[in-house]
């Protein structure tokens, strides 16, 4: 990076009580120069580029990542749009890219995948800036991204041989003389590690991005951050107190897991061992219980809540609340049955097999709930499925049962003020006051906000729509409370 865009950059973060120092096995990381709050704003950074998640099934305009009245841009048949604004605002960087996808046969077009397109415009972009056409900016640069690590010495010759096909893509696309094909698969490498999924404020992706100031921030199975986006801004705020002169982390991966599970997710998509606090707790005592709950099976006593370990003597699994022990062939046999009900369930069922797919993952939620504890991740996510299908289906009342099991099991896997306990407590609430339990709606409605403020702020669309619900809930329940007497 040149020194007097390194220099902008570190004003930059000082300006925001923010510092940049290098960790043993982690390189680049960021420091607080002051105590933050929960809540509070730790750092913003728009897309360097991004790309929407468009599919054969769904497409989203290319400007605000909406997916309402669009139309294809007529010369490449690659990219939409929703109006002229989203479609001027992206031009002068569409302009070229358009050019170079038009150069490609139709038929090789549909190959061109988010990431592919990332990468093109990455090159467009670069080129751009170094032509003046875009401005150069502290946080909008290509010094940034060199900057990011790549991990090429760690990638496997399968994954290398990936990298290079893709490559050989874009080269194709862009017809950039100057441009490296091996360096175009270091980007990728590149892009695994350090690009984000774009998500909405309910946290569904609709896109990914590469946010160079972002990535510096290091992981951790039990972050003291978390990154959310309004629209296409990343956003950092902090979920407890930090101290001055702590490290800032976010989570990369799903936490709710094993460490066994987290390193392993880790160790594939971003080439490390993590050496958080709580994956350095492995073995002990604590974590071998709480893997046992998260992944392992239930007590054979259908009253009993204990978590099971494997039997010495490997006759099957010892309850370590009452002792009992549940026999290998019992368990071989559920599990047996479970995976050949689950080979029959759809990832995503159409909207006319709805029906016979809730009816399918209740077979399948009725053998977890034998076989697993009832705090399971497996449970947990079929639930989860369930959920959805049902409120699709509009049977409101099934799915405000389902909503209600999965919130304790979401206490128990993630930290007090994880967005997603939030979202549920608001899914939750929004059941409820459909159907009539306005007291109880109101309650829900309380507690997603408390939550939510931490991790979404106070002042987006998405948190004053949820406030909003809460005053009319609340002015309801009054007026009904005022009936009664």
């Amino acid at each position: 990076m040149e020194a007097s865009l390194m220099a902008d950059w570190q004003r930059f973060l000082q300006d925001r009580c923010l510092g940049v120092s290098n960790l043993p096995q982690k390189g680049r990381s960021l420091f607080t120069a002051r105590d933050f709050r929960p809540g509070e704003l730790i750092l913003s950074q728009k897309p360097y580029i991004c790309v929407p998640n468009n599919t054969s099934s769904e497409s989203r305009c290319d400007g605000c990542f909406k997916t309402n009245n669009l139309k294809k841009c007529s010369a490449c048949q690659v990219v939409w749009y929703c109006g002229s604004s989203c479609q001027k605002s992206e031009w002068k960087l569409h302009r070229d890219e358009c050019k170079a996808l038009t150069r490609l046969e139709k038929e090789k077009r549909k190959f061109v995948t988010p990431t592919i397109r990332l990468m093109v415009r990455l090159y467009i972009k670069r080129n751009l800036q170094n032509e003046k056409v875009l401005p150069i900016t502290t946080t909008d640069n290509y010094s940034l991204v060199e900057a990011l690590v790549s991990h090429m010495s760690e990638i496997d010759e399968k994954q290398m041989l990936l990298y290079a096909q893709m490559a050989n893509l874009v080269n194709l696309i862009l017809q950039f003389p100057s441009v490296d094909l091996r360096e175009i698969a270091e980007n990728f490498s590149k892009f695994s590690c350090n690009a984000h999924s774009i998500c909405d404020s309910e946290l569904r992706p609709q896109g990914i991005g590469l946010f160079p100031l972002v990535s510096i921030i290091n992981h951790s199975c039990s972050p003291n951050a978390v990154l959310v986006f309004e629209e296409q801004m990343a956003v950092v705020r902090a979920m407890d107190n930090i101290s001055k002169d702590s490290e800032i982390t976010i989570s990369y991966i799903e936490t709710a897991g094993s460490t066994l599970t987290r390193q392993k997710s880790l160790k594939e998509q971003y080439l490390f061992h993590c050496q958080c606090a709580r994956c350095s707790n492995f073995g002990k005592p604590h974590d071998i219980e709480e893997s046992a709950i998260l992944e392992g099976y239930r007590c054979a006593n259908e009253k009993c809540t204990g978590f099971l370990l494997r039997d010495p003597e490997e006759k099957g699994f010892v309850c370590q609340k009452c002792l009992l022990l549940r026999s290998k062939e019992e368990v071989k046999k559920l599990a047996s049955d479970l995976k050949t009900v689950s080979e029959k369930a759809p990832t995503s069922p159409s909207a006319e097999d709805k029906q016979a797919a809730i009816e399918l993952y209740k077979t399948i939620e009725k053998l977890q709930v034998k076989l697993y504890h009832s705090f399971s991740i497996p449970l947990m996510r079929t639930r989860e499925k369930l959920l959805k299908m049902l409120m699709d289906v509009e049977i409101w009342r099934e799915a405000l049962n389902y909503c209600r099991l999965i919130v304790p099991v979401y206490q128990r896997v993630y930290p007090a003020t994880h967005p997603l306990i939030g979202l549920q407590f608001y899914t939750q609430g929004k059941l409820e006051w459909l159907l009539g339990e306005t007291k109880e709606a109101v309650s829900s409605l309380i507690k997603a906000f408390d939550i939510l403020r931490i991790s979404h702020g106070t002042s987006t669309p998405f948190m004053k729509e949820l406030s909003a619900k809460l005053e009319e809930a609340r002015a309801e329940a009054s007026y009904k409370q005022l009936a009664l007497h």
